[in-house]
C-alpha cells in the first residue's frame, strides 16, 4: 500500500492569505501546504480521503489517472470544497463511489444539490453512488476499512483505518473503545495544527502523546498550520518514528 499526502495544511492552507508571519513567507517548498487530503492506493486503484478546495491542483500535481472511491471524514468545507472537481474522472471512467456519514452525506446533499439530483439532472453534472457508512466496517477493494469515530472539539467526525494504517484528521479528543481500533499499526496519521493549545484541534504536544500511547511502528503529522513552525525546524525536534508529512511525500507500506 502507498500513501500519497495531497495536502498536509490546515483550513486556510500555508502560506495563509494576508499573513506576514515567518513561515508565511519560507521560500521551502516543504513550508507550502494545501489542504489536508491523502491518497491511498492498493492493488492498482486509488480511494481518497476528503476532497477540499485544492483537489484539482492536488490531482494534476499527483498525476492521478483514476479513482476508486471517496472517504469523507467530515463536513467542513476544506474537506469538502472539491466534489464538483471529479467530474473529469466521471466522464472518463462513470460514476464514483462515495463514502460518508448520514450527517456528512446530507450537508454534501445540500451543498450539491445538482449532483445529487435523481431528476432533471445537469447533464454535465459529477455521477456519484453513495455509500452512507456507520461506525461498522466495510470491505473496499477486498480490504476491510474500519471508521474511528474521533471528536473534532464537540463535532463527532471519521478517521479511518484501512488494513494497518490510520488516518486522522482535525482530531482533538479520542474514545476509550475507538483507540482500541489502533492497535498494532504500521502507520498512523494524525493531525498536529500548531504549538499552542487549540480548542478543536490538537496540537504538537497532544499529537505526540496520542502517538507515545497508540505506539504504531511510525506516525506522520498532517492537517498543520503556519504556527507549528517551519517544517525543518520541528522536523529536527520529533522523536525518531515520528515525521513532519509535506504536500507530495509517498510513503510505502513495509
Amino acid at each position: 500500500m502507498k500513501i500519497t499526502f495531497l495536502g498536509t495544511g490546515t483550513s486556510q492552507g500555508v502560506p495563509m492569505l494576508l499573513s506576514d508571519e515567518e513561515v508565511n513567507l519560507s521560500k521551502d517548498k516543504k513550508d507550502k501546504r494545501l489542504r489536508s487530503s491523502v491518497l491511498f492506493t492498493w492493488k492498482g486503484k486509488n480511494v481518497l480521503i476528503d476532497c477540499g478546495p485544492d483537489f484539482r491542483y492536488q490531482m494534476l500535481r499527483a498525476d492521478v489517472k483514476s479513482i476508486e472511491a471517496i472517504l469523507f471524514t467530515h463536513e467542513h468545507s476544506d474537506h469538502i470544497a472539491g466534489l464538483d472537481e471529479i467530474r473529469p474522472y466521471c466522464y472518463k471512467q462513470g460514476a464514483v463511489h462515495i463514502y460518508a456519514k448520514d450527517r456528512v452525506m446530507e450537508s454534501l446533499e445540500r451543498r450539491y444539490e445538482y449532483i445529487f439530483a435523481k431528476e432533471n439532472r445537469y447533464p454535465g453534472a459529477a455521477q456519484i453512488i453513495e455509500n452512507v457508512i456507520d461506525d461498522a466496517p466495510f470491505e473496499l477493494l477486498e480490504t476491510s476499512i474500519i471508521p474511528i469515530n474521533v471528536m473534532h472539539g464537540s463535532l463527532e467526525i471519521f478517521g479511518y483505518r484501512i488494513g494497518d494504517v490510520a488516518y486522522l484528521t482535525d482530531v482533538k479528543t479520542i474514545a476509550a473503545s475507538e483507540r482500541e481500533k489502533l492497535k498494532n499499526l504500521d502507520i498512523l496519521v494524525i493531525s498536529a495544527l500548531r504549538i499552542n493549545a487549540h480548542p478543536t484541534h490538537l496540537n504538537l504536544e497532544e499529537a505526540l502523546q496520542m502517538i507515545s500511547e497508540l505506539k504504531p511502528k511510525k506516525a506522520y503529522l498532517t492537517h498543520i498550520s503556519h504556527r507549528l513552525g517551519f517544517h525543518e525546524e520541528v522536523s529536527k525536534s520529533l522523536p525518531e518514528n515520528v515525521f513532519l508529512a509535506y504536500d507530495g511525500l509517498e510513503v510505502q507500506q513495509d
